[in-house]
């Protein structure tokens, strides 16, 4: 079940809808090919600029096209990215329920499918600004600690630590500290954190959720060889009756 309090105002909410009902179909084709093959970091050149800060919000970005956009969205994948099963998440950081689904579900998904090798897990940044005014930059601070091949591990701390940096004013320091506990550089984590890196491709994920109909958080859906589906609610049952319904070994019973 996603959290009331974590989805985008009904507003808004409609206007994504309108936006991205017409190029639905095609963004979950575009989306499925990429998933199928893994998720691999592509680079795009938005700005040569460094600000001196940490950037807080989503940047406006330009696309060509759509497999532009799909491109430039990295999702951060845990698991064999040969699997053949996809078990995605548009969380954001901020959200009680996503932190709710990272310490409890999370580890139930992973314990019964991903470490078998049957599905891949892959996470992308979904913050919801509005509501959720530190969840950008957490986004962009576990981007930081994957520079340093620390992605899952800081990704676990954000959501153990949510109600202490939540409501912060700034919460950067924080976040650093965590990086020091972590055993990372912490002036090379600083300097990333406290620039625009990585602010592309969080605002990327954002559209991308956007343009698939993602609405609120955690958002989970399935996808294996072509066949995708949006999970009704984020409990474990649900995404492993998803995952066994597109399972190679469901098909031939």
């Amino acid at each position: 079940m996603v959290c009331k309090e974590c989805k985008v105002s009904r507003g808004e909410e409609r206007r994504q809808a309108r936006e991205g009902e017409s190029d639905m179909r095609k963004f979950y084709y575009i989306f499925g090919a990429v998933a199928a093959i893994g998720i691999a970091v592509v680079g795009y050149n938005v700005s040569a600029s460094v600000f001196g800060s940490a950037v807080s919000a989503p940047i406006d970005l330009d696309f060509e096209d759509d497999e532009a956009l799909i491109a430039l969205a990295q999702g951060m994948t845990k698991g064999d990215p040969d699997a053949t099963i996809t078990i995605v998440e548009f969380g954001d950081y901020q959200c009680p329920a996503c932190g709710g689904f990272a310490l409890t579900v999370k580890p139930q998904i992973e314990a019964t499918f991903v470490a078998s090798g049957r599905a891949k897990f892959v996470f992308y940044d979904f913050p919801l600004v509005d509501l959720h005014p530190n969840a950008f930059l957490a986004a962009r601070a576990s981007r930081c600690a994957a520079d340093q091949d620390m992605y899952w591990e800081y990704h676990e701390t954000l959501f153990r630590n949510q109600s202490r940096w939540s409501s912060a004013t700034s919460p950067a320091g924080g976040f650093e500290d965590y990086a020091g506990d972590l055993g990372m550089d912490e002036d090379t984590f600083g300097a990333c954190l406290n620039s625009d890196k990585h602010a592309d491709v969080v605002s990327a994920n954002m559209r991308l959720g956007r343009r698939l109909g993602i609405s609120g958080t955690p958002s989970i859906l399935i996808d294996a060889n072509g066949v995708r589906r949006r999970v009704p609610s984020n409990d474990y049952r649900s995404i492993a009756l998803a995952v066994e319904a597109v399972s190679p070994e469901s098909s031939g019973n």
